[in-house]
């Protein structure tokens, strides 16, 4: 956009755009959508049982049919088990828990208070990497980073004599583009791991247990908080701003040149005391942790070899001081504790304590029952989430009882192996689909319940960690968040610079700033993750790429 600030005629990408709205406009909202693949499941389903389409599944060893779901057993199934399909569907309680606590934190005032108090008087030059490392780091906020973030951004430009408009690409993009990155154990852990788990637990079956941790992508996704920094922040500073150009109001439109909100001194107090109560909550939780409630403690003898000891502990069942006496080493592991398993109530828990003590100290809450309204309107806003939940349940429940995710993936697993392509070139390839899935299904549980059933399964058969085909998946779900028309907040950010800025922008002058932001750091992503791989580095705390030794064992995977 030139510096006069005009109108410029469409170019190709404008026109792409304009095509890509037009067509996903056409497509149902999530929930109508899994309406729709409820019933394709029926039909599918019905046909290939019918013909007795089957596969071996070399976990359980046994012969799996397409079961029909269009037959008194079918009927049966879900007859019995629609509410639980619903009240089962592992995101549901999750989501709902943690957009209680961060609500809290969100309708207090902490959130606003705190990016308005830290993002002052940053100097120009790093500005744009600043801004994109916090988009990326609010995701712990979930959506509420891509309606606060951006409006700030834009300010904090102004007064570095930058674009506003690009501040607010940068910030939408740090949120959005990074989504599923973050420094923290974030709500998108817990939402993906949860659906992992229900299709793991559906293709292994009762016989085995194995679950992935809610950390099981940590370490890497901690690393790319910084890759997402610097590439949303380089390219904001190379290229979208020198496309944008300095920014100059237009004659016909009276723009408000605003300027940071000074925080006052209660909210400065708030602040404060919000921190301190956080310091206080986590010693209680490390005490917790250490003198065991919360920990998982092995009681090692002190001449005897480290693993066995492990070992012994696991196979056993029992505290080894039970076998040896007092001639002990006792040591905490955090990897399978109580508290990385409950980590979901724990956050939860230390969201209501920041956002409570904040609110009741700044006077944003004055009575229990401000906490109740808080809480209320938060419900108010999952409305649609919990209609999806159900729909969605239905569909995985309906799909997991056809059994055509494990014959799909068995067959799937199969063909990639006959032809070859089962090394980087798959991941990237299974990378760059959910991405291109991503344009007209931006919901992220929604792809990853339609995708899960069949990457998990299929990619574990060829030797993959769940929590890393988990990984691999969000690799491909974030990026082009930045920049696909079906995202309401993309209109939300267009509404802000056309009510605020400029009033003749348009979704096309908005997403050309957004589209090289998402394309740049696919790639750069792809680089990351074939470097992290080259290293073996692990994702988690104790995971890597490859399938654990005893998974791969029982799967038969060399």
């Amino acid at each position: 956009m030139p510096e006069e600030n005009k109108v410029v005629k469409k170019g190709w990408l404008d026109k792409f755009l304009d095509w890509l709205e037009r067509v996903c406009n056409k497509l149902p909202d999530s929930t109508i959508l899994f309406i729709y693949l409820f019933f394709i499941i029926l039909v599918l389903g019905c046909i290939l049982g019918l013909l007795g389409v089957s596969a071996t599944n070399v976990a359980t060893g046994e012969v799996v049919k397409v079961q029909n779901p269009i037959s008194t057993a079918g009927l049966q199934y879900f007859l019995g088990n629609m509410v639980s399909n619903f009240t089962g569907f592992a995101p549901l309680g999750l989501v709902i828990t943690m957009s209680l606590a961060i609500g809290i934190c969100e309708e207090g005032g902490l959130i606003s208070t705190l990016l308005n108090d830290k993002l002052r008087n940053i100097p120009p030059a790093i500005l744009p990497y600043v801004i994109a490392f916090v988009g990326t780091c609010g995701n712990i906020a979930s959506d509420t980073a891509m309606v606060v973030i951006p409006p700030i951004a834009a300010v904090l430009y102004i007064g570095a004599g930058k674009n506003p408009l690009v501040g607010i690409i940068n910030g939408y993009a740090g949120a959005q583009a990074g989504f599923s990155a973050n420094l923290m154990i974030a709500g998108t852990d817990s939402l993906l791991q949860g659906v992992t788990n229900t299709n793991l637990a559906a293709f292994l079956g009762d016989k085995i247990k194995y679950e992935v941790d809610v950390t099981c992508n940590w370490y890497f996704m901690m690393a790319s908080t910084f890759l997402c920094g610097a590439v949303i922040g380089a390219v904001c500073e190379f290229v979208v701003e020198k496309r944008f150009g300095k920014y100059q109001p237009p004659e016909d439109m009276e723009v408000e040149m605003p300027e940071l909100r000074d925080v006052t001194p209660k909210e400065k107090k708030g602040l404060r005391v919000a921190g301190l109560m956080i310091l206080v909550y986590i010693a209680i939780v490390v005490a917790l942790f250490f003198l065991g409630p919360l920990g998982k403690s092995y009681a090692l003898k002190k001449d005897m070899d480290l693993a066995a000891s492990i070992a012994a502990y696991h196979a056993d069942g029992v505290m080894v001081k039970q076998i040896f006496g007092s001639n002990m080493l006792y040591t905490t592991e955090f990897v399978g504790s109580v508290l990385l398993k409950n980590l979901i109530p724990v956050l939860f828990l230390l969201f209501m304590v920041a956002g409570l003590s904040y609110a009741f100290t700044a006077g944003t809450f004055k009575k229990s029952k401000d906490v109740s309204k808080a809480m209320t309107h938060q419900m108010q806003l999952m409305g649609s989430y919990v209609a999806f939940c159900f729909f969605a349940g239905q569909f995985t429940g309906m799909f997991n009882y056809t059994k055509l995710a494990t014959c799909l993936a068995i067959g799937g697993a199969d063909l990639l192996d006959a032809i070859g392509f089962t090394g980087f070139g798959m991941l990237v390839a299974v990378i760059l689909v959910t991405g291109l899935i991503n344009l007209f299904v931006p919901s992220g549980s929604a792809k990853w319940a339609i995708l899960a059933p069949v990457f998990v399964p299929m990619l574990m058969l060829l030797g993959y960690h769940p929590g890393f085909i988990q990984l691999i998946y969000r690799l491909g779900d974030s990026p082009t968040n930045a920049f696909t028309p079906l995202s309401p907040y993309l209109w939300v950010q267009l509404s802000l610079i056309q009510r605020k800025y400029d009033k003749n922008c348009g979704i096309g002058t908005l997403a050309s700033g957004l589209f090289p932001i998402g394309i740049v750091l696919q790639v750069a992503w792809i680089i990351f993750l074939g470097l992290w791989m080259l290293l073996k580095l692990p994702i988690g705390p104790g995971v890597t790429s490859a399938l654990p030794a005893e998974l791969a064992a029982v799967l038969g995977v060399k």
